[in-house]
């Protein structure tokens, strides 16, 4: 049974910084890709970041040179490291496990497994 353990999140001024951790377990992890989405109370869950297995990443323009999706293999651990944070970057975050065999991926039907999501709150 796959798990997956988000942690980090938390409060930070505009501007700041936080890293994401998703630690997963009952799987292979490097045969994986993986990926970060977030989401707000009435909204669909948005793409915000995927890393394959080979270490490729992909991101939406939203994020794109802030963000910064990398992984552990030996931790079984993916990791999102966000910088220059803005109030609109407030929301749920939540990783997931790829279900594609190929990359990149980035639709909610690409990935399988979830976890229980992190709330990342950006003031301003």
């Amino acid at each position: 049974q796959v798990q997956l353990v988000e942690s980090g999140g938390g409060l930070v001024q505009a501007g700041g910084s936080l890293r994401l951790s998703c630690a997963a377990s009952g799987l292979t992890f490097r045969t994986y890709a993986m990926g970060w989405f977030r989401q707000t109370p009435g909204k669909e869950r948005e793409f915000v970041a995927a890393i394959g297995w080979s270490g490729a990443t992909y991101y939406p323009d939203s994020v794109k040179g802030r963000f910064t999706i990398s992984r552990d293999n030996a931790k079984n651990t993916v990791y999102l490291q966000m910088n220059t944070l803005k109030s609109e970057d407030t929301a749920v975050y939540y990783c997931a496990v790829g279900s594609r065999g190929y990359f990149p991926i980035r639709k909610i039907e690409d990935f399988g497994s979830w976890g229980q999501g992190t709330q990342v709150t950006v003031s301003s």
